[in-house]
């Protein structure tokens, strides 16, 4: 049989998309590699450190990888190949940090015939001034692990953290009865505490949207049975947050506090957003909000969203390495390239499970994804000849023709749930004028935006558009058709997020448009923004307008 993969030598991989075995050999390597390039007939993927890195973490051996790769290569492997793999994977792990008696931590060799790596670090001017050097390796302060282990992932050398996590203040979560956890949700939870094990209890889950990514969070707060907590992404995202924890748990609601631009309050479990964290008088001025990391003794952090940890936050999360960290995820893809700042700092991925997996065993709806490209009009086409780049991006996205789209949609799935997304204010607000529809953008005020959504999940409202405030961590159950007029540029990130609101579980398959105008940029972007979900297995059907 002719097979899918041909490898080669730079490590990076050409999947035949017509292949027979073509999803079958995308679920293997997608373990170990990561999407480049998604054209109609080959994707590009990449072997790179960092995915050998997460690939070891899960448990992989590199003889599993090499054998992945040979069970499909087309051709002979090249002879550098499984030497390359080896190498980049044997890093993992060679460095070890330890706790010491006199409160300090070691870091040190897992292997004595490794005692030239210790000089090599030796010689690494960023890091020496955090290390003292001691008889079995360096020792440093507990304030530095996060900071040391940042910079180690940068020269190349991961650092597996074996130093024991300290509990914090007890805090009961007990489970509702009546809640029936998904096998991958047990996984999730067991594979990130590791059976209490050192070395486990920080690392990220990355589960589809609509997988209950939140319920594995409440998983790991009944094991854990500390003072939790929990940043995230948005207000709207906090309050479900609050909304599931009570309906999930016998959590009392006097214990769960809101920390936000609207409220203060810090209870054993207190639930943040990052817009809140990273707030300050100005450029010069300290964070304030990160005294909130200091104010109790949290035995568990629960970062949602995590690709979308803000760059400030990182700091504070390099000094909070000694309690449970728990990243939540439904894309490890960072569009700032911060990928190794969330390995080293809330730690390595810990499960991971393919969207179409899931969507085949029915815990998320099937989902057909389609392109509708269609022309700008001449007026439109010579103002974007003249524009400047950042310009024709804008023209490119508000395109009249898209209009007309968005009513021919409506008439095809009339009566279903239907959300119009965009990025453009303007677009948005034209639409919503058109259309009589009610709109959710930043400035819609936190109790009408409630309001709304309540509605949207009621079924009074039938059709809403929303800007991307709506791109993260809402759950609107009965969505199932998405209407996408304009993105970020090429964020991967946003299109699997704005996928993710109508892939909930329901009886009906759902419909994700994207609406783009033809020989112009954003066709380019398009073509980036959907790899991440090609790499999940899903598929763009083309339709021209």
């Amino acid at each position: 049989m002719d097979k899918p993969l041909i490898v080669q030598s730079d490590l990076t991989l050409m999947l035949d998309v017509h292949n027979t075995l073509f999803d079958e050999a995308r679920v293997a390597i997608g373990r170990f590699a990561e999407l480049e390039k998604a054209p109609e007939h080959f994707h590009l993927y990449r072997i790179s450190a960092l995915s050998l890195w997460n690939a070891a973490a899960l448990g992989l051996t590199s003889s599993e990888i090499v054998d992945s790769l040979q069970n499909y290569s087309r051709y002979e492997l090249p002879a550098n190949v499984a030497v390359q793999i080896a190498d980049l994977y044997s890093r993992y792990g060679r460095l070890i940090l330890l706790p010491q008696n006199d409160g300090r931590l070691l870091l040190t060799i897992a292997n004595p015939k490794d005692k030239l790596l210790l000089r090599e670090l030796a010689s690494h001017k960023q890091l020496v001034k955090y290390l003292m050097t001691s008889d079995e390796g360096f020792s440093l302060k507990l304030i530095d692990r996060g900071t040391i282990k940042q910079l180690l992932i940068k020269v190349g050398w991961p650092v597996k953290d074996l130093v024991p996590l300290r509990p914090g203040s007890p805090f009961a979560v007990t489970l509702q009865e009546t809640l029936q956890l998904r096998p991958y949700q047990v996984a999730s939870t067991n594979n990130f505490l590791g059976d209490g094990k050192v070395g486990y209890g920080f690392g990220v889950i990355v589960l589809p949207c609509g997988a209950g990514k939140t319920v594995v969070g409440i998983d790991v707060m009944s094991k854990v049975q500390n003072e939790t907590l929990i940043l995230a992404a948005n207000i709207a995202a906090a309050r479900q947050w609050k909304r599931e924890i009570l309906a999930k748990t016998y959590v009392k609601p006097e214990d769960i506090g809101e920390y936000s631009g609207d409220f203060k309050e810090i209870k054993p479990i207190t639930i943040a957003t990052y817009q809140i964290m990273v707030w300050r008088k100005d450029k010069e001025a300290e964070f304030e909000h990160f005294k909130l990391f200091s104010s109790r003794n949290w035995g568990l952090i629960i970062y949602d969203e995590a690709h979308l940890l803000p760059a400030p936050v990182f700091r504070i999360t390099a000094e909070i390495q000694s309690v449970h960290r728990l990243g939540l995820t439904a894309t490890l893809v960072r569009e700032d390239g911060a990928e190794s700042d969330v390995f080293s700092l809330i730690g390595p991925k810990r499960y991971d499970v393919a969207w179409r997996d899931l969507e085949k065993q029915g815990y998320i709806a099937t989902a057909n994804c389609i392109e509708v490209k269609v022309a700008l009009t001449a007026e439109e086409e010579l103002k974007y000849a003249t524009a400047s780049p950042r310009a024709k991006m804008r023209i490119a996205s508000e395109g009249e023709a898209k209009l007309a789209i968005v009513n021919k949609l409506l008439s095809k799935h009339e009566g279903e749930s239907i959300l119009i997304i965009g990025q453009y204010l303007n677009q948005l607000n034209l639409v919503a004028g058109n259309l009589k529809a009610p709109i959710i953008t930043g400035q819609t005020p936190n109790g009408e935006r409630d309001r709304i959504y309540d509605d949207f999940r009621e079924g009074k409202i039938k059709v809403l558009v929303v800007s991307k405030v709506a791109n993260f961590s809402i759950d609107l159950p009965d969505a199932s058709v998405a209407i996408q007029l304009s993105g970020t540029f090429g964020s991967r990130q946003e299109e699997a997020q704005r996928l993710g609101r109508i892939i909930r579980p329901k009886d009906r398959p759902s419909y994700f448009y994207s609406v783009v105008s033809r020989f112009t940029e954003e066709e380019l972007f398009s073509a980036n923004r959907q790899k991440f979900l090609a790499e999940q297995g899903y598929s763009y059907a083309i339709y021209k307008e």
